[in-house]
């Protein structure tokens, strides 16, 4: 069998300011291009890059927030994954109607690939956001089968599960990971460590993408990685400091490949669902957590 000719997958470490849109969607277009320049095919952004995160307001909020695809946001970073040849998930502040969603945009040098909404809301996110309602989707791209994971998201393995379930080889995550109570000082982010376990128990490549940067008070993490399906970092963790670019050269195709750990046993099939929901859910008497 030949082999899969690897792809070049990038994380870019960000700050963006809040309110500062026209400023936050150049930068990302600058590093966009920075990435590219290192071969990357699949470039992930932080979470809410084109508008920053720590909203005074839902009204706030709303004036930085613009439709997907159709905003001018959405068709900059298109045209910019047109130009550079490569797939781009990206972290946006979405308006649909009056309501508003913790989004990805996903693009592609074809177009526009599709959205994912935030399912899983962290804290005062709840006064500006409707929790996600498109579930977790997964896209064939030329590459693979990928899916887009948010933040919060990343603490309930149900969202890596489901990708997996669904053939997912690679979840791309934006993100804005704060100091988590009771992280003794320079201990790696819990968030890491989340990202290693889901990546090693679904045999999936993760690349999280986290900005940098207090903002209004709230410090951020830094600390992106991209973990291969072994659960092993391929790239990161970067600084908790600095703006960075990681890359890692990946073959997608070996995250379903390698489910199979030895001629026993498959991480996938080798679930119980006789003694469980499919995704432990109704199945369990409601209080009995």
């Amino acid at each position: 069998m030949q082999a899969e000719s690897p792809i070049t997958v990038a994380c870019i470490q960000m700050e963006p300011k809040i309110g500062e849109k026209k400023a936050n969607v150049a930068h990302s277009l600058d590093k966009i291009a920075e990435a590219a320049g290192k071969g990357a095919r699949l470039i992930v952004l932080p979470e809410l890059c084109n508008s920053g995160y720590v909203f005074a307001s839902r009204h706030e909020a709303f004036t930085l927030a613009e439709p997907v695809p159709n905003g001018p946001t959405s068709e900059v970073w298109l045209e910019a994954a047109r130009r550079h040849g490569a797939v781009i998930v990206a972290g946006i502040c979405e308006r649909a109607g009056d309501a508003l969603y913790n989004s990805a945009a996903i693009v592609g040098p074809d177009g526009f690939i599709g959205t994912y909404r935030k399912v899983h809301l962290w804290g005062a996110e709840n006064l500006f956001f409707e929790p996600g309602d498109l579930g977790v989707p997964v896209w064939k791209t030329e590459f693979g089968r990928m899916a887009v994971a948010i933040c919060y998201d990343g603490w309930f393995p149900e969202t890596y599960r489901l990708a997996a379930l669904q053939g997912a080889d690679i979840v791309c995550v934006p993100t804005n990971w704060v100091p988590i109570p009771g992280q003794a000082e320079g201990r790696e982010a819990m968030a890491n460590i989340l990202a290693m376990a889901a990546a090693h128990s679904n045999s999936i490549y993760i690349a999280c993408a986290d900005r940098v940067g207090t903002e209004r008070g709230q410090p951020f993490e830094g600390q992106s990685l991209i973990v291969g399906h072994t659960g092993w970092p391929v790239a990161g963790p970067a600084s908790r400091d600095k703006e960075e670019i990681l890359t890692a050269d990946v073959a997608l195709g070996e995250a379903r490949r390698a489910r199979n750990w030895n001629a026993f046993n498959q991480v996938l099939r080798d679930r119980r669902s006789d003694l469980y929901d499919e995704m432990l859910g109704t199945g369990i008497k409601r209080g009995w957590y």
